[in-house]
């Protein structure tokens, strides 16, 4: 089988999860499946998810001559779904866990899903194909104060309102159908010194793709179910692609890891409240890894422990 998704930072990965044997794991973005398999290889049980049907797919076709293919249970889902599909499966407690962030290279590099600004192809973007709401719908019928708002939020642009009155200008004539078009009117919005740091377009669409999978909402009451259900001792490892994810991340690892919250005024603590994990890590790609994947550059591993009250 050809290699669908080039895990990033995947021996960080193992080791930060301490996997013991018979232990359980939910990786909750299966994508090509490595990082289970990583898992299932140490001794682990795992249940994944994914909302992607080419990932669920390939996974099953994958892991269909595993060696140890009882100890996995794959479940179309999304992972924000984590209690749900625990519940389903019978789980009540969980020995760590694993978020994998963004997209994966199968999705980048199938041009037919729309993802890539360098490959023209309908505007899609959509995780779950069963989804109806895609790209097309945001830059043909959303309002311009509404698309500038997404690019600027999602994608911190800074041409952002200059590039949704240009995107409502072309559909006066015509819908915008596909990525290159979209591509074109982002190029030709933006100022020469922006051409210097990558491709013009590269905001927007991480702009666009975020919003057609609501890829920021719930992800810090989820990282919350998720620490609930973590033994004493479980790890939770996170992976995000940019700064917007990263922050919820780190935000809510900083919250879940506060004891006292008591006024600084109070000379004793009168809130009880404890803290529910301790910060392990914050991590990035070593150069090799860089070199040989150069799209884990902008990737940032966080790992914390839940620890007894």
């Amino acid at each position: 089988m050809e290699q669908y998704h080039i895990p990033v930072m995947f021996e960080e990965c193992m080791e930060a999860l301490c996997i013991k044997p018979e232990g359980i794991y939910f990786d909750g973005t299966l994508g090509g499946g490595s990082h289970t398999a990583g898992i299932l290889c140490r001794g682990g049980r795992v249940i994944a998810t994914d909302r992607d049907d080419d990932a669920i797919a390939y996974c099953r076709e994958k892991f269909a001559s595993h060696p140890f293919k009882e100890n996995l249970t794959i479940v179309k889902s999304n992972f924000k779904d984590f209690n749900s599909v625990l519940n389903k499966a019978g789980i009540k407690k969980i020995d760590g866990a694993l978020l994998d962030l963004g997209i994966s290279s199968h999705q980048v590099d199938d041009a037919e899903r729309g993802f890539s600004f360098r490959q023209d192809a309908p505007l899609d973007m959509r995780m779950d194909r069963t989804q109806r709401f895609s790209a097309y719908d945001i830059v043909n019928d959303w309002q311009q104060d509404k698309i500038a708002e997404v690019i600027l939020d999602y994608g911190e642009e800074k041409f952002a309102r200059r590039i949704a009155k240009n995107i409502c200008a072309y559909r006066e004539k015509k819908n915008i159908e596909t990525t290159l078009e979209l591509s074109e009117i982002v190029k030709h919005s933006v100022d020469s010194a922006s051409m210097k740091n990558g491709h013009p377009a590269k905001k927007t669409f991480q702009a666009l793709r975020i919003a057609v999978n609501d890829e920021l909402g719930g992800l810090g009451e989820v990282i919350g179910h998720i620490v609930d259900r973590l033994n004493v001792g479980g790890r939770i490892a996170i992976i995000s692609f940019h700064s917007l994810e990263d922050r919820i991340v780190k935000r809510k690892f900083a919250e879940l890891s506060t004891g006292c919250i008591c006024d600084k005024s109070l000379p004793v603590c009168v809130c009880g409240h404890k803290a529910d994990l301790k910060l392990i890590g914050k991590y990035r790609p070593c150069e090799k890894e860089l070199e040989r994947n150069p799209r884990s550059a902008s990737a940032t591993l966080r790992v914390a422990e839940k620890i007894e009250k």
